[in-house]
Order: C-alpha cells, then structure tokens, then sequence
C-alpha cells in the first residue's frame, strides 16, 4: 500500500501532507497525556516490532503479496495516538529506503498511520462493547478490528486517488482492485495482530492499553464494626 512518487498529483500529496502534520502533532500532543512510565518504553518495542514485521511478505493471490500495517496492533498496545505515531515513525525510515515516495510520505502516514490506527482501534471498543468483558476478549477484537482496518485503509487510498490521480485507471476499478486484495491482507494482519496481543496479554496484561477498557474498576468496600447482641 505504500504509495511511490507520482502516483499521486502534487495537490494531492501536499493535502496529504497537510494532513499528516496535523494528525502527527495532535498525536504527540494526546500521546504524552496517554503514556507513562511503563509504556514509553513499550511504545519504542512495537515501533521496532512493526518495523521488523513489515518487512516480511505473504502471499495472497496471484502475483501480489501483502505485509503488516501494524496500525491496530500499536493501537491496542499503547493507545491509539501513540499507535498512530509508532507506525508514523516507521514510515519515515521506510520513505529513506525507498519503501514509499518521499514526497507521498505525508500520504502515507495519513492511510497507513492515522486512518488505521484510529478506525481501526473504534472498531476494537466497538466490538469489545458487544463481547463478554474479559481480557480473553482483547486478542479476538484486536485481530477482528485489525483485519477490518485494511480495506479501510485501502479505501482511504483510493479516495485520495479520486482526487488526484496521475493514471487514467477508473476509480471503481481501483476501488475494486484494491479493496478485493486487501480483504486478503487484512486475514493475515488479523491473525498476527491476534495471535501478537494474546501473547502479550498472557504474559503482562498491564502493558497492553486496550485491555484496561476490560478490567472492572476496584471497588473499595467499608464493613462497619459488628455490634455484640444486646450491647450498646
């Protein structure tokens, strides 16, 4: 989904651009209200995981492959805004690489980061709301949140390439095309975005953000002193 240089016009990637920042500075701005102690250092882990992961790719139908967004799985692990910043962070040493047009980065972030993240992780409340509130709960919604935020996302580029798009290709063809194919990717980011927060979850509950909004707040109870039968 990474999208190279020209692929999109020049209003197109500055909007994008626009975009990223503003989403980029609320992020930070709501991310160092969010993380404390114990996941600032948990933030940099999915940073490189995420980093690491995308790198390997898997097929899905002929001739084409897909890879790791990581947007609900940063999500659920450090909260949405610090999620979105993990993956933003990714991007930007992908786009040194030629993983993705530098001057489609702002794009980039914006589908691969932002949209994902934050859609991605509504639909992670959304469905922990009708699921039974338990922490066993936390890698089903993940990894159901996770596969639904590819075709998403994937329905973000192709808006983005309604406006501004370099190639006479249709935009329903593309919709088409690009949605049918990551409907396959987002099988395989669901399942290792699942199988990713069970293993955290089994391990430290406390590390994983999204499982707080299943955990029962503690309720302190006062008994009064029992009165001896007949005393006063």
């Amino acid at each position: 989904m990474h999208i190279p240089d020209g692929f999109l016009d020049a209003p197109t990637s500055v909007a994008g651009g626009v975009l990223a920042v503003a989403g980029v500075a609320y992020c930070l701005r709501r991310a160092s209200t969010e993380l404390d102690d114990r996941l600032a250092p948990m933030a940099g882990l999915v940073a490189a995981f995420v980093f690491a992961v995308q790198m390997l790719n898997f097929p899905v139908a002929a001739g084409t492959s897909g890879h790791l967004l990581g947007g609900v799985l940063a999500a659920v692990l450090v909260g949405p805004a610090a999620g979105a910043l993990c993956v933003a962070v990714v991007l930007m040493v992908q786009a040194l690489f030629a993983d993705g047009g530098l001057t489609a980065l702002g794009l980039n972030i914006t589908i691969m980061g932002l949209v994902t993240a934050f859609a991605g992780y509504a639909v992670y409340r959304a469905l922990l709301a009708v699921l039974p509130r338990r922490e066993a709960s936390v890698p089903l919604a993940a990894g159901l949140a996770a596969g639904v935020s590819v075709p998403v996302a994937a329905a973000a580029f192709t808006a983005f390439y309604a406006l501004g798009a370099t190639s006479d290709v249709p935009v329903g063809t593309v919709l088409g095309a690009m949605v049918g194919v990551h409907v396959l990717i987002g099988i395989g980011e669901g399942v290792i975005t699942g199988l990713t927060v069970g293993a955290v979850i089994a391990s430290r509950p406390d590390l994983v953000h999204g499982a707080a909004l299943v955990r029962r707040p503690l309720e302190v109870r006062t008994q009064a002193p029992a009165v001896p039968a007949g005393g006063a």
